[in-house]
């Protein structure tokens, strides 16, 4: 979209030349991405309405730059220098340029993420090697957004990723950091724009962005999306739409109404189970073409959100900001899948143990089943006040702030009615995506298990200008956990003595302190140096389930120590940040192995990594663009452990935690209406947890050549050039390769 600016922006930075801005960037400049964003606030219930400049050409703040200066994801706008904390952010206009359509693919565009395949399709997150979960890490505009459902990026203005322990800023959460999806807001002008694309494996997807000027300061905005594709065969069928209405915008009280709805209906690839190697050596991956799917026509992934959501902004007359917010929102996943397994060697055509050996197109597969059906209802209400004031001469910017959570959880099994099977038949690698299906609405679904949780959080943090160049920053957050859960079901919930009693209703109460201390130097406006630190926890509660043993253990705690650095460029064009960090969860919940039949957890586990990341993003030249995520972790290693079964022996390094991960994306401007580009996304050798198992390590290509015309543009993407086969996501008992090469054309109309 090319909108029409307000008179808020800062004044235009003077320019440098291309080589003192190269060797600036690669030296050491800043952080991650979007566009300056002024930090001007109208105070009071006099101030004017925005002023309207009627004829910018300018592209929407967002799509202008792979450079962000500012982040809503540390409580309140802040400018990134004064966040003691490494964030990264992944704009607008880099989700458009390389046609980031989900928050996996997003995340893949930041370093140190790695991913667990897990049981399903879950968003089991991990940075700089520790998890981060969709049931406590991931937000929408600063509020919890829990439960499993592929999330789609139509609506989002940023992708902005925390990184370090979290829990002052939000409560019970864990080491590696927050994901924070900040979504599109009206606009006071009217702009609209439709963008059409379609591509390989029969993939088509229409986004619209239409953002209409109702009054002299109201707006509405509505975002939508309808999205379908053949997939290699796990079929996607998605749509949305994310109506927004302000009013109010820039004077004194500005309050927002909005509507989310997303329903995706689609298929499921559970993954690929590891190959052992032969005698002759090879790998753990198949020598297969990606493409390959291997699951049921009938297997699907059923999920989706509905989400109503109401905000007032009040200015007070000196700058400060009050904000409160209301979310009340309902999921829904029902997943049924085929987990492939190869198939036991009396079943083998050669009547051999499959290893990289045997291992062909008549290799014979088994296909499982796996069912997860769910439904949550959540109700967040919370309110954070950003202020500035003086005392004895020293500055204070304050953020202060209380939430309220409550979350129900539903979980539903599956069973036949009498006399009723459903057999999945078997099939062979070199016959992916044979069409069989079972009927799976001949499964009865049954409620056996609840889960129902308030939280409440209070929070305040000061930060202090000491000395001209110097700031000290300080909080502390107090939260407070209940949950129940019950066993709905006539029958313990497993066949071990960690089964709740059927019919029965257990629960807890947790309550904790979270720190976080920063020091931050800047000497200039183009410089700022941080050392920090912080804490966070993770209850037993946050997989919403108990049993007869996590009930009785106290949360699992963690810390971050961080030092670095985010460097402008001299016309502030172009941002690098740097960091050292080392990351410890000090007491790990661990089964007891002494008394493991006993059903005893001990907080007993130790884990620690250390590393560096560096960032760069923005412009050298005005037609050359760079963002770039790196990050190294040489240290990272299990400090104690019980030793039971499934966790992960002491003195090795921990699965899903690379030594090298990143991406590199630029584009360039070839005249004034071409602009090509491309990149890599990478990953060293890893492992999945509890494993020893080695993913080779990988590196894929893209590459981007776009034609704007202004009203309309052309775009043209190529993913994987290479078709790489590669581990993408990884577990004990399988991994999910990688997507295969795809080419996507994309039409963009603006009116």
């Amino acid at each position: 979209m090319k909108p029409v600016h307000t008179l808020r922006s800062s004044a235009p930075p003077t320019r440098l030349t291309t080589l003192a801005l190269l060797l600036i960037g690669l030296g050491c400049s800043g952080n991650a991405l979007s566009a300056p964003e002024s930090t001007a606030t109208p105070a009071s219930d006099t101030v004017l309405p925005a002023t309207v400049v009627e004829a910018s050409t300018e592209p929407p703040p967002g799509k202008e730059t792979l450079r962000a200066t500012t982040t809503s994801i540390g409580k309140g706008k802040q400018a990134l220098r004064d966040i003691p904390q490494s964030v990264t952010v992944v704009t607008e206009k880099l989700i458009d340029d390389r046609n980031l359509d989900t928050m996996k693919e997003a995340l893949k565009n930041t370093s140190g993420v790695s991913f667990q395949a897990a049981e399903g399709g879950e968003e089991d997150i991990r940075l700089r090697g520790f998890s981060l979960q969709s049931s406590g890490d991931v937000f929408i505009d600063g509020m919890r957004d829990p439960a499993f459902y592929d999330r789609d990026s139509f609506n989002w203005d940023r992708l902005e990723v925390l990184r370090g322990s979290a829990s002052m800023l939000f409560g019970r959460g864990s080491t590696g950091g927050a994901v924070n999806q900040v979504t599109k807001k009206p606009l006071l002008n009217t702009q609209h724009e439709v963008s059409l694309t379609a591509g390989t494996g029969d993939f088509f997807r229409t986004t619209g962005d239409f953002n209409f000027k109702t009054g002299e300061s109201a707006a509405l905005r509505i975002n939508a999306m309808a999205n379908t594709a053949d997939n290699d065969g796990a079929g996607i069928k998605k749509g949305g739409i994310a109506p927004t209405f302000s009013w109010g915008i820039g004077t004194a009280d500005e309050f927002t109404l909005g509507f989310y709805y997303l329903k995706n209906d689609n298929g499921i690839n559970y993954g690929l189970p590891w190959l052992t190697p032969g005698k002759s050596g090879g790998n753990y991956l198949w020598n297969t073409d990606p493409r390959n799917y291997y699951g049921m026509a009938s297997d699907y992934n059923v999920t989706g959100t509905t989400q109503y959501s109401a905000s007032h902004l009040h200015r007070f007359m000196n700058g400060d900001e009050l904000k409160t917010q209301l979310r009340i929102a309902s999921y829904q996943r029902d997943q049924r899948a085929s987990a492939i397994r190869f198939a036991n060697a009396s079943l083998q055509p050669d009547g051999k143990t499959v290893t990289s050996d045997t291992f062909g197109d008549s290799t014979v597969l088994t296909r499982g089943t796996n069912i997860k059906i769910m439904d949550m209802d959540t109700q967040y209400l919370q309110s954070d006040y950003s202020g500035k004031f003086k005392v004895q001469g020293k500055e204070h910017a304050v953020l202060a702030g209380v939430d309220m959570a409550h979350e129900s959880f539903s979980n539903s099994a599956t069973s036949l009615p009498s006399g009723v099977t459903l057999t999945k038949p078997t099939t062979t690698v070199g016959t992916p995506d044979d069409g069989a299906s079972v009927n799976e609405s001949l499964r009865i679904v049954t409620e056996n298990r609840r889960f129902d949780s308030r939280a409440l959080g209070i929070y305040a943090q000061d930060t202090i200008q000491i000395a001209p160049m110097w700031k000290i920053l300080g909080g502390l957050r107090w939260d407070l956990f209940k949950g129940s859960y019950e066993n709905l079901a006539s029958t313990a919930t497993s066949n071990n003595n960690c089964g709740v009693a059927a019919k029965a209703e257990i629960g807890r109460t947790d309550s904790l302190l979270s720190k976080r201390f920063g020091v931050l130097f800047q000497p200039t406006s183009r410089q700022s140096y941080h050392l920090s630190y912080g804490t966070s926890f993770n209850t037993s509660g946050d997989a919403y389930q108990y049993d007869a043993g996590t009930v009785k253990v106290d949360p699992e705690s963690s810390r971050n120590i961080e030092l670095g650095a985010k460097l402008d460029s001299s016309d502030g064009r172009f941002t690098t940040r740097l960091a050292l960090f080392h990351a410890t969860k000090y007491n790990e919940r661990n089964r007891d192995s002494d008394t493991v039949n006993a059903c005893n957890y001990v907080l007993s586990g130790e884990r620690h990594a250390a590393g560096a990341e560096i960032d760069l993003a923005g412009r050298l030249t005005p037609a050359w663009e760079v963002f770039a995520s790196y990050a190294y972790i040489p240290v990272a290693r299990v400090d104690s452990s019980t030793g039971a079964t499934g966790t992960e022996a002491v003195g090795s390094r921990p699965g899903l935690t690379p030594r090298h991960s990143g991406t590199f994306w630029t584009t360039y401007k070839l005249t004034s209406e071409l602009r090509i580009g491309g990149g890599i996304n990478f990953r060293s050798r890893d492992t999945p947890a509890g494993s020893t198992i080695q993913a080779p390590a990988y590196v894929t290509g893209d590459l981007m050549a776009e034609y704007d015309l202004g009203s309309h543009a052309y775009k043209l993407n190529i993913t994987n050039i290479t078709n790489e086969h590669y581990a993408d996501y990884l577990y004990r008992g399988h991994y999910v390769a990688g997507k295969a090469r795809a080419a996507q054309l994309t039409v963009s109309f603006r009116f």
